[in-house]
């Protein structure tokens, strides 16, 4: 089994990344394949809702980034854990247009696969940055994976010393790779078992507008 966690951060190596590592240590104690991948420094274009994507099999139409090199690697992957910085109290704009594309175009890759949402802040804007994120995974039928309080650590901007000294923050990490760790597992019985997620319906689309 193996979870892909995803760095929002322009700092490699910052608050963010010192989060996603202690999540990671926590998965591998458990037996559980992880990588971390960068998102990059560099822009990522917005979703710009050309429906590309359906035509040409489930891949973004914008080559350019790692979009499409996540969407595959997706396929084979049980569980996802997405972190970003706080800006302005919110995550990241290169982490939200990566999501965007990704759940837009390669949604099936993630559907059904437990999720989680870790934040990095030096005060505030966490929990409507969790919920941002959070959101790409309940329109996709994904298991959402808590820990033992909202997944955030706390620190100055690329000082991952200071996110090191949130001692809860880091308990919070390891608590939420443990709680990966276990979600995965019992799915994994569960196929042993002949017990699979449910077939997902054709959606039907409402529009309030007359």
């Amino acid at each position: 089994m193996k979870v892909l966690l995803f760095n929002g951060s322009s700092n490699e190596h910052g608050c963010t990344y010192t989060a996603l590592e202690e999540a990671a240590a926590s998965l591998e104690r458990n037996g559980i394949e992880t990588e971390i991948i960068q998102v990059g420094k560099n822009a990522i274009r917005d979703c710009i809702g050309c429906g590309g994507c359906r035509k040409n099999g489930g891949n973004c139409v914008f080559k350019d980034d790692i979009v499409n090199e996540v969407i595959e690697k997706a396929k084979d992957a049980d569980g996802f854990i997405f972190g970003s910085p706080v800006y302005y109290a919110h995550p990241s704009g290169r982490l939200l247009s990566f999501m965007d594309r990704l759940f837009y175009a390669g949604g099936a890759n993630f559907a059904f696969k437990p999720a989680a949402a870790v934040v990095s802040a030096r005060r505030a804007g966490t929990t409507a940055s969790l919920d941002a994120i959070t959101k790409h995974f309940t329109i996709n039928q994904m298991p959402v994976i808590s820990s033992n309080y909202w997944c955030m650590t706390h620190g100055a901007q690329n000082s991952p010393e200071q996110a090191k000294q949130d001692l809860e923050g880091m308990q919070i990490m390891k608590v939420l790779g443990e709680n990966m760790a276990w979600i995965l597992k019992c799915i994994e019985a569960g196929k042993k078992e002949g017990i699979f997620h449910p077939q997902t319906e054709d959606k039907i689309m409402t529009n309030f507008i007359r």
